[in-house]
């Protein structure tokens, strides 16, 4: 009996099912939120959603997603539940198992992750991780198609620190067959780790320390908050990542029609200047929506309706 499909990092995933899983995004998408009947194919499955940070566009859009799928939703904190405080992560695994239909976590910690899905006998989705965030380029990989066409072949680029988004992106450069070049200070690299897999997997990801050499002819420039949760010594992070920073000059750089993506929230002023931001190149808000729709294609490819 094969076990249950679990969406933990797009590592873990051929590229041709993370092709289904956007496609059927765009297709749920067309669609709109007042699907008839037929086309609610998660009626009677519920979403159990774990969080042990605060969220907003993580636990809305999932939880209107599965809504909007034709099933329900329950939402537990890390301070009702103790998890793995109290009761075991594996029990919790366990217990959850025989209630809810899949399981979504955010938490920081990735290990936690990979337990819950070791002992879960319904799907595990990860939410957010320290290490990773495949839900959230799943829904940037959908909104440059969106507006850029294919990727493959394309180049991104990505300037700041190499956090759990940017480990996401790179795993996806090499899924989809487009070019990432990487620029962060040297004191806020990419793990050894990131890197090793991007050069086993011949991924064509170029980590820099120049902004603009990664910026030159990009297709899409993306950053992400300079201060993240969980993060200490803001100040000497705000210090190393000011030349990092995403305005009018560093996008001259990139090609004429390029795009800007970030994840939010944002920062104007530091990470992203505000005329970037809500400008005419910025597609944040975008990004933002097709959190919704994304996840509804990796929920219904989890639960076995879909891709």
């Amino acid at each position: 009996m094969n076990g249950p499909r679990h969406f933990l990092d797009l590592s873990d995933i051929p590229g041709d099912t993370l092709r289904g899983i956007i496609d059927d995004s765009r297709r749920m998408k067309a669609g709109g939120k007042d699907l008839p009947r037929a086309s609610r194919p998660l009626e009677g499955r519920v979403l159990a959603m774990i969080f042990d940070r605060p969220s907003t566009r993580t636990r809305v859009s999932f939880d209107v997603a599965m809504r909007q799928l034709g099933g329900e939703t329950i939402v537990l904190s890390g301070g009702e539940m103790q998890l793995g405080r109290g009761e075991t992560i594996a029990d919790t695994a366990r217990v959850l198992s025989r209630y809810v239909d899949a399981i979504m976590i955010r938490t920081l910690e990735h290990e936690a992750l990979l337990e819950l899905a070791g002992h879960a006998t319904v799907p595990v989705i990860n939410g957010l991780t320290r290490h990773s965030h495949p839900c959230q380029v799943m829904a940037d990989l959908m909104t440059f198609e969106e507006h850029r066409g294919p990727i493959a072949g394309r180049k991104v680029a990505w300037t700041g620190d190499a956090n759990n988004v940017l480990a996401s992106w790179v795993h996806a450069a090499e899924r989809f067959a487009f070019r990432l070049d990487v620029a962060s200070p040297p004191e806020l690299g990419a793990p050894d780790a990131l890197r090793d897999w991007a050069a086993r997997h011949s991924a064509a990801v170029r980590f820099l320390t120049d902004p603009e050499e990664a910026a030159a002819g990009a297709d899409c420039v993306v950053t992400d908050t300079w201060v993240s949760m969980g993060d200490q010594e803001g100040e000497s992070r705000h210090n190393l990542l000011q030349p990092y920073q995403v305005n009018s000059r560093l996008l001259e750089k990139a090609k004429p029609d390029t795009i800007f993506m970030h994840c939010l929230p944002a920062h104007r002023g530091e990470e992203v200047t505000a005329d970037i931001i809500d400008g005419p190149r910025s597609v944040v808000f975008d990004e933002a929506e097709n959190r919704l729709h994304a996840q509804k294609g990796v929920l219904a490819w989890c639960l076995g309706v879909g891709a």
